[in-house]
């Protein structure tokens, strides 16, 4: 889930297990669908300080990304076969 601040101020947005993310003026940052529902998190959406802009779609995105990263990291022959290894 991707949350965006519209309040025209920096806002700390309290996240469950104790943790807090930071947005600056009209920032964006990505939260948990867990996060969503924290009391505090609600709190701040139904004052209109923080939006959320696309829900489930962040999850789908980030995968497919880290599979073309891989395919193409293998396609060079990797980082760690190319290391020179033994006694200098």
């Amino acid at each position: 889930m991707e949350i965006r601040n519209t309040a025209k101020r920096p806002v700390k947005v309290p996240l469950p297990g104790g943790k807090r993310l930071f947005l600056g003026i009209g920032g964006t940052g990505q939260i948990m669908p867990k996060a969503a529902d924290h009391p505090p998190v609600k709190k701040l959406i139904d004052a209109g300080e923080i939006e959320i802009t696309d829900i489930g779609h962040a999850g789908v995105e980030q995968s497919g990304g880290q599979e073309s990263s891989i395919k193409s990291s293998s396609a060079r022959g990797g980082g760690r076969a190319s290391r020179k290894s033994g006694d200098r």
